[in-house]
């Protein structure tokens, strides 16, 4: 027996915006979303050391490389942010 996928209509929306507003090119994103990245790189920080008290308990060294790496990725981006490096 032949399964075949059923045609799926996709209906996608236009992003609105109110009537005379513009885009601000400085800010292309809005600010939840910023909001929403600034919490994920604070995540980091906290789910990095959990990792990394894992390698180091359980001696696996790429969990100590990926949890190090991931705290330094994770601040290094929240301190260009407030530094005003990164919009």
């Amino acid at each position: 027996m032949r399964y075949t996928a059923a045609p799926v209509a996709v209906k996608t929306k236009p992003m609105r915006y109110r009537e005379g507003q513009e885009v601000d090119p400085n800010q292309p994103y809005p600010e939840s979303t910023m909001m929403m990245l600034d919490m994920a790189y604070w995540m980091s920080i906290p789910f990095g050391l959990v990792l990394l008290w894992l390698g180091i308990k359980g001696r696996v060294l790429w969990l100590k490389v990926w949890s190090i790496g991931l705290m330094l990725l994770g601040s290094g981006i929240l301190a260009a942010r407030y530094l005003g490096y990164l919009p």
